[in-house]
């Protein structure tokens, strides 16, 4: 998204957080909004979808330090925040704003000036674009004064050079994507809009691709001056929560209740896998709630081909309803476990 756009959208307000909310904070909100407006739970409510797309849009930029710092100097810009003094002939003038600014700079060039209405007189009048004024800073545009069409002294090129500059290459332009849990460790196909002047892009997600990570599409950013080479799209990826799974590096972690019975008589048990299918997965014998059993291969697969593995995690439910030979079985087993303390461990290493 080109920043242009951050002029007309609040992200602290889509979040409902605070513009000096820490990164830690505006990641717990998201997760928030983005499981209560996931479109696996709304189906079919177009208005929650959308708000799940603002808010994956919002986090994606607040999310990433430098795209949030420029977001709050365009916002600042948009209410009125910056203001700078004008350096003139004369004196400053506390509080000018930037015709003030861009009228003293183009004035003491090339001649140029920078009418009140926005435009740069005696260069066609032409509106200045927001990212060209802040690149003339930012890309050496002024190098101490003058112009980067050539020196009105007569020197070829503009101040501290020896020569015409070669054609800029185009700017590059932010754009953000929010993928499904799924798309990101599988790598998937995906159409970004209101990139470029709104036109939509095709841009191809690798697999594994991780939450906050930004993909250069090269060649796909605005157009250069003069035939140069065009920029780069930098596509900053935002990946929704599952419900089930979780990831750990390229491994995937996905939890499994198992009954008293078969944690202790030990079971074959069927396990969910990200893309569909299910895996089979050995309990032993007496397995504690809380342990974790790995199936190889079944979990994000890497560059090389290779693939990380599935992290089961084990969790003992307790039965909330019991008939009456299942409590007569459980109160014999006590019985029989009378003299076995499973805390005695626990009491002498307490008081150690």
């Amino acid at each position: 998204m080109a920043s242009q756009d951050w002029f007309d959208k609040d992200f602290y307000a889509v979040l409902g957080v605070s513009a000096d909310a820490d990164a830690k904070a505006i990641k717990a909100k998201y997760r928030k909004l983005a499981r209560k407006y996931h479109p696996d739970n709304n189906p079919g409510d177009t208005a929650a979808e959308q708000r799940f797309k603002d808010v994956g849009e919002a986090y994606a930029v607040l999310s990433d330090p430098e795209q949030r710092k420029q977001y709050d100097a365009v916002r600042s810009m948009a209410r009125g925040g910056a203001r700078f003094t004008a350096g003139g002939p004369g004196g400053g003038t506390p509080g000018a704003g930037f015709e003030d600014v861009f009228s003293t700079i183009f004035n003491a060039g090339d001649g140029a000036r920078f009418t009140t209405g926005g435009g740069f007189g005696g260069r066609g009048g032409q509106d200045p674009d927001l990212d060209d004024l802040l690149n003339m800073f930012g890309q050496g545009g002024f190098s101490g004064g003058g112009s980067q069409y050539g020196d009105p002294g007569g020197r070829p090129g503009g101040f501290g050079s020896t020569g015409f500059r070669p054609p800029r290459k185009g700017r590059d332009v932010h754009a953000t994507a929010g993928l499904s849990f799924r798309q990101a460790v599988e790598g998937d196909t995906v159409v970004v809009n209101g990139v470029g002047g709104g036109k939509p892009i095709t841009a191809r997600i690798p697999p594994g691709v991780k939450d906050g990570a930004t993909i250069r599409l090269p060649g796909k950013g605005e157009p250069g001056p003069g035939g140069a080479p065009a920029g780069d799209i930098l596509l900053k990826v935002t990946v929704h929560p599952h419900e089930v799974f979780t990831r750990d590096g390229d491994n995937l972690r996905i939890e499994v209740p198992v009954t008293f019975a078969e944690a202790a008589l030990g079971e074959t048990i069927s396990v969910p896998t990200l893309g569909g299918d299910t895996v089979k997965v050995k309990l032993p014998a007496g397995i504690s709630s809380g342990k974790t059993l790995r199936v190889k291969g079944r979990g994000v697969r890497r560059k090389n081909g290779q693939a990380g593995d599935l992290l089961v995690k084990v969790l003992v439910t307790v039965p909330q309803r019991l008939t009456d030979e299942a409590r007569a079985a459980l109160e014999a087993l006590r019985d029989q476990e009378a003299g076995n303390d499973p805390r005695e461990a626990l009491f002498r290493k307490a008081r150690a």
